[in-house]
């Protein structure tokens, strides 16, 4: 699922869009992206011993104040964007730790609460719309019902991911290969299959955010647990220099092909 195709209408919705094409490089920056929030959350709560709620709040007051920047601009902006993304993606390991370890729930209740959240809201979406979008999201409704997706999603890959490493020992490398290999097959069901590209697509956003997950715990976590022992400040802003460059790149590859509105003064 690395490129959704346009015809001439296609052109003209996405053009009106505040979200980006999915691409190859869509998925990589996500990636990035669910990586950050798994080593910069744990860097926060964690490192600097700040703790779950403390963190949640801090992360939470982020995504809204990001999530207002996007939600009442006009068009596209790629920094934009991304931040929203960053944000869900850093409170929902925040809050995903809260509901497990502080709550007592455990990755798997936690996982099923999630999980039928995330299909509430998908439900609840296609009552009220119509329709499912992934792509050219331009009604206000829509967006809303995007982002709440998408911070479901999150908090539940975070989750997801620590089951499958702690709970069922598989570990961090092998988690990740994993969910690497159910992101495979759900690529394969795009181009093989009928299956609607919207439950296509978001079960792949679902997916990529545990992948993120394990590989964030593999780059931080001690050598005795399997993972680098990497300093979770450094590795987050390592991360987050890499996600900086990639989405450069795919913005000026964009304006290229004719798919973005350029980002001046807006």
């Amino acid at each position: 699922m690395l490129n959704h195709r346009l015809n001439g209408d296609d052109s003209l919705a996405h053009a009106l869009s505040k979200v980006p094409q999915v691409t190859l490089m869509f998925w990589i920056i996500k990636i990035l992206a669910t990586t950050l929030g798994e080593t910069g959350g744990d860097a926060v709560t964690m490192s600097m011993k700040l703790g779950y709620a403390e963190g949640s709040l801090i992360f939470l007051g982020f995504f809204v104040l990001a999530l207002l920047f996007q939600v009442f601009s006009t068009g596209y902006h790629p920094a934009r964007y991304w931040a929203v993304v960053a944000a869900t993606t850093t409170v929902g390991t925040t809050m995903s730790d809260y509901l497990d370890r502080t709550l007592g729930l455990g990755y798997i209740r936690s996982s099923m609460v999630l999980f039928l959240g995330v299909l509430l809201v998908l439900f609840v979406w296609k009552q009220v719309m119509g329709r499912i979008e992934f792509e050219d999201i331009s009604d206000r409704r829509d967006e809303l019902f995007y982002w709440l997706t998408i911070l479901v999603s999150n908090t539940l890959g975070t989750a997801l991911g620590d089951f499958v490493a702690d709970d069922l020992g598989l570990g961090f490398q092998l988690g990740a290969l994993l969910f690497s290999a159910l992101i495979i097959l759900v690529a394969i069901g795009w181009y093989k299959t009928s299956i609607s590209p919207g439950i296509l697509f978001w079960a792949a956003y679902v997916l990529t955010r545990p992948l993120g997950a394990t590989l964030g715990d593999t780059l931080t976590k001690p050598l005795a647990y399997g993972g680098l022992a990497l300093d979770r400040i450094s590795s987050s802003l390592v991360i987050l220099g890499l996600m900086v460059v990639a989405i450069a790149l795919n913005h000026r590859a964009e304006q290229r092909r004719g798919l973005a509105v350029p980002s001046v003064n807006r």
